[in-house]
């Protein structure tokens, strides 16, 4: 259990954190969130340690161990990877480096033949003969493949030493797990491995993430930062959303009768105890769900930007048509004869391991790149707007973000863009923010702004939730499933394809699978697991 007392911290006359009294305990998954700069990786620090607040303290369960996720992906590179797993457990690896250390010695005296014994004593207690399979049987559940464990990290890429250091922190069953954003890099197989992984964990995990679908599948609490405080909230991420924006709605309507509130409630709270049954936490969830009472209930503070997209015209039947598009790259073949059609009102989710052929894809269809043959056609109906993967070229300019976005507007007048960027966020001085100097979240949200003002009736968008905080990313994947036309998108976020996507196309290196369904029917589907099998054979 880790105990919080009294945790202040404080950068000059700002408070990041404010007499932050809190427990963690044994068998519960907490979800750290918070708008980006609340502290949330700050706070993880102060729990491990690494970082002294200016006041308080942090005591955590004598004889307890924690495990951190380390971010520093250079820290090992001289290290085999099976050695950097062990060596998430100190006290374990020093046993054996120590041991392995007498053993060498050319002179073994009876001295060291007492320490060895002691040594070996600790070694056995701590399963130290069950190290090296354990290690490898967590690097093999995170994809990293046998022949990887006996070569050094830095003979690794940076999704698999990602992978390793995950490994790493969940290595030796450590009593207490802090874990900032484990899911980055991580493929659909890894993560789901992570969420089965956590739902057996029988100690403490703290965890900070943008991945949504992760937050629901693994958490039983949501701990929110906001202006200083921390609050608990039962549930998961969903249900603190929910739950927050119900409490907003409850509020405004200060007049409605207490009792209506209070049913409003029961069914809310009724509808989220039947659903968490779906997650991997769901049997305390529950419980603790039927417990709330309508003061337990309280409205968010946090912002999130006003996301919708307004066809200008209703496009016609023909949307687009793309027939044995080929085109090769540096000598890589990366797209391979792809046919397919885009219908009206076709929400379509590309996905697949092969990033470039999607992207390729995308500025073949925008004109930025020629294929090497086949032919695509949009609709005479149809107008376009696109979101790239990077979007690095539209900043390149001194303009303030009134006359950046003065560029894409047909209103030309200050105070409709000043409101229009104020609906995104930038309010007062933020407006007058240089593009050139703005944050790969604020570049995020000025692209969906241009891409609002188009008034296009077809989406095509590169992997746009990269760089957003969760609340940009719940706004923007309610605008996509609202949005009334067509659209294609990548994106790596489970929830955002679940919800927005009716059809899903897989690019492999054989051909394409084309699907009209979710998400989840496509990912548990026993006939498109062989089909795949097939074309990445």
């Amino acid at each position: 259990m880790i105990t919080v007392s009294n945790v202040t911290l404080r950068y000059g006359k700002r408070a990041l954190f404010e007499d932050v009294n809190i427990k963690f305990t044994p068998g519960n998954c907490y979800g750290l969130i918070g708008a980006n700069g609340a502290g949330k990786s700050t706070f993880l620090k102060i729990l491990s340690g690494e970082m002294e607040p200016n006041k308080g303290e942090v005591s955590i369960t004598p004889g307890e161990r924690m495990a951190v996720l380390k971010q520093n992906h250079f820290e090992y590179d001289e290290m085999e990877v099976l050695k950097t797993v062990m060596m998430g457990h100190a006290r374990l690896f020093e046993i054996m480096e120590e041991k392995n250390a007498l053993y060498a010695k050319p002179d073994f005296s009876e001295e060291d033949g007492m320490r060895a014994a002691e040594l070996e004593g600790e070694f056995q207690e701590l399963d130290g003969w069950q190290a090296e399979s354990d290690a490898a049987e967590l690097l093999i559940g995170l994809g990293i493949s046998r022949d990887l464990h006996e070569q050094k990290m830095k003979d690794l890429g940076g999704n698999e030493k990602v992978r390793v250091l995950l490994a790493q922190a969940l290595f030796g069953n450590p009593n207490i797990l802090l874990l900032d954003e484990p899911t980055n890099h991580l493929d659909i197989e890894s993560i789901n491995w992570l969420e089965n992984f956590l739902a057996r964990f029988e100690g403490t995990v703290i965890v900070v993430s943008h991945d949504r679908h992760f937050l629901n599948q693994v958490c039983t609490h949501i701990a929110d930062i906001d202006f200083g405080k921390l609050q608990l909230y039962v549930g998961n991420y969903d249900f603190w959303y929910e739950s927050s924006q119900l409490a907003l709605k409850l509020t405004r309507e200060s007049n409605k009768k207490v009792e209506e509130k209070r049913k409003e409630l029961e069914a809310f709270i009724q509808r989220f105890s039947a659903n968490a049954s779906k997650s991997k936490q769901a049997t305390s969830r529950k419980k603790q769900l039927e417990k709330l009472t309508l003061e337990d209930i309280k409205p968010s503070t946090r912002k999130y930007p006003f996301i919708k997209f307004q066809p200008e015209r209703e496009a016609g039947k023909q949307i687009l048509t793309v027939d044995k598009l080929t085109k090769t790259i540096d000598g890589e073949l990366v797209l391979n004869n792809i046919s397919f059609t885009l219908n009206k009102g076709d929400k379509i989710a590309l996905v697949g391991p092969n990033g470039h052929a999607k992207t390729t894809l995308f500025q073949v269809l925008m004109g930025e790149l020629e294929a090497d043959s086949g032919e695509y056609a949009w609709g005479v109906t149809t107008t376009q707007a696109y979101f790239p993967k990077d979007n690095s070229a539209y900043f390149n300019s001194d303009m303030n973000l009134v006359d950046w976005l003065r560029q894409y507007s047909k209103d030309q007048d200050e105070s409709y863009l000043r409101g229009f960027l104020g609906r995104m966020l930038f309010s007062g001085e933020e407006a007058l923010k240089k593009a050139s100097v703005l944050s790969g979240g604020e570049k995020v949200r000025c692209m969906l702004s241009k891409m609002m003002m188009s008034g296009a009736n077809v989406l095509i968008l590169d992997e746009p939730t990269n760089h957003l905080d969760l609340e940009s990313i719940t706004a923007l994947n309610n605008g996509m499933v609202d949005f009334d036309g067509s659209m294609l998108f990548v994106s790596h976020d489970h929830q955002f394809i679940q919800t927005v996507a009716n059809r899903i196309i897989e690019i492999t290196p054989n051909g394409i699978i084309d699907k009209m369904m979710t998400y989840d029917e496509y990912l548990e589907s026993d006939e498109i697991k062989k089909q795949r099998e097939q074309l990445y054979a």
